[in-house]
């Protein structure tokens, strides 16, 4: 009896572990299944609506034929060539300028071409957007542009998350002070958006007061010392970074601050108070514990945002990053910088939003992956 009591228990042991394991491979198949579905129609979408349906084709063509009648034009100025024989090299010009382009097959099989190497991150090159020896590989733009977009909107961004939760969490302590009712006040200051205020900071620090630079990523020349480029270059960022600051930061303790206000009036906070416990494990314990999903989501999308830059912040400033490349592309039409951009940042979101649901299990025991009451 002995014997077999221990064996029942290991079998159902067992076979739980093997119930576990099936219901968890079924949840992450189907997440990634909805995943991988999202993200093509997502990159299918941004790939009809930035060559607006194929009308883009058409302004494409327009853009090649009347720059191969000028050039033929210049080439041909002290040329004695007929008509006919200038309008056959023109034709001719045109028809392999738009094969390089794909122009010559129909919009539609093109989409489905665009779609699978963007899924693929065989990003090709930029269609207008070109360095002095011709086309550019997106990849390099990309890749190139990059390091400037993460510098300015991580440190702005960062500080900004942080700096929120940090004076929210010593708001919610005291609300309905002074402090808490001058940041409800001036919450609505965050309706405008960042360029408006850099705007306004270009005009009194670099215009009136000329503390500090109008625009770009370092002075030029730039400095030869190391020290002196890291100096000149924090001050070329202090004021694309303080209106990015600036514009959300009322808004966001205001957000925080609610959000903390609203499990700081919890029964069980109120329990805790009556423990005798202190401020500071009452917040740790049940205010900062039960809300680490919001926070942890918070930040995670945050750090993929960075990617994207601030695209009219970015081109105000003059700010040589990612945001400012998407707004030039937006402009000239190039679809494979448009489209490279997106492909990317949906990867990003997409493996966010996975490994997710496991940090909601690890910092939540209240969580269950995959779902079930096992």
């Amino acid at each position: 009896m002995t014997s077999e009591t221990p064996s029942k228990e290991n079998l159902q042991i067992k076979s739980t572990a093997a119930d576990t394991f099936k219901r968890l491979m079924r949840f992450m198949s189907f997440r990634v299944l909805m995943l991988v579905v999202t993200i093509v129609v997502a990159v299918y979408s941004t790939i009809m609506i930035a060559n607006m349906g194929g009308y883009v084709d058409t302004i494409m063509r327009n853009d090649i034929r009347e720059s191969t009648i000028m050039k033929v034009a210049a080439m041909t100025a002290n040329k004695p060539i007929s008509g006919d024989a200038r309008r056959q090299m023109q034709e001719e010009m045109i028809a392999l300028e738009e094969k390089r382009l794909g122009l010559d097959t129909p919009f539609i099989i093109r989409s489905f071409r665009y779609l699978g190497n963007a899924l693929t991150l065989n990003l090709g090159r930029a269609i207008y957007m070109v360095s002095d020896h011709g086309s550019k590989a997106v990849r390099a733009i990309i890749l190139e542009r990059l390091p400037a977009t993460l510098l300015l909107m991580g440190t702005a961004e960062l500080f900004l998350f942080f700096t929120s939760v940090f004076l929210a969490l010593m708001l919610s302590r005291s609300y309905g002070s002074f402090w808490d009712k001058l940041v409800i006040t001036l919450s609505p200051t965050s309706a405008a958006p960042p360029w408006f205020y850099g705007i306004f900071f270009i005009l009194i620090f670099a215009a009136v007061l000329k503390i500090l630079p109008f625009g770009g990523m370092v002075s030029s020349p730039p400095p030869e010392t190391t020290i002196g480029y890291s100096l000149d270059l924090l001050k070329h960022m202090i004021l694309p970074a303080s209106s990015l600051v600036i514009s959300a930061f009322f808004i966001s303790l205001y957000n925080w601050r609610t959000f903390f206000l609203i499990y700081s009036s919890e029964d069980y906070v109120d329990m805790a108070k009556a423990k005798g416990l202190t401020s500071r494990d009452i917040e740790r314990r049940y205010i900062l514990r039960p809300t680490l999903p919001t926070i942890i989501t918070n930040f995670a999308l945050l750090i993929i945002s960075l990617w994207t830059g601030a695209t009219i912040t970015e081109t105000v400033f003059l700010w040589p990053g990612l945001g400012r490349t998407i707004f030039r592309a937006i402009g000239f039409y190039d679809t494979p910088v448009i489209v490279g951009t997106t492909i990317i940042y949906a990867y990003l979101l997409a493996i966010t939003v996975f490994l997710l649901d496991f940090v909601y299990a690890i910092v939540d025991p209240r969580v269950k992956v995959g779902g079930g009451n096992k």
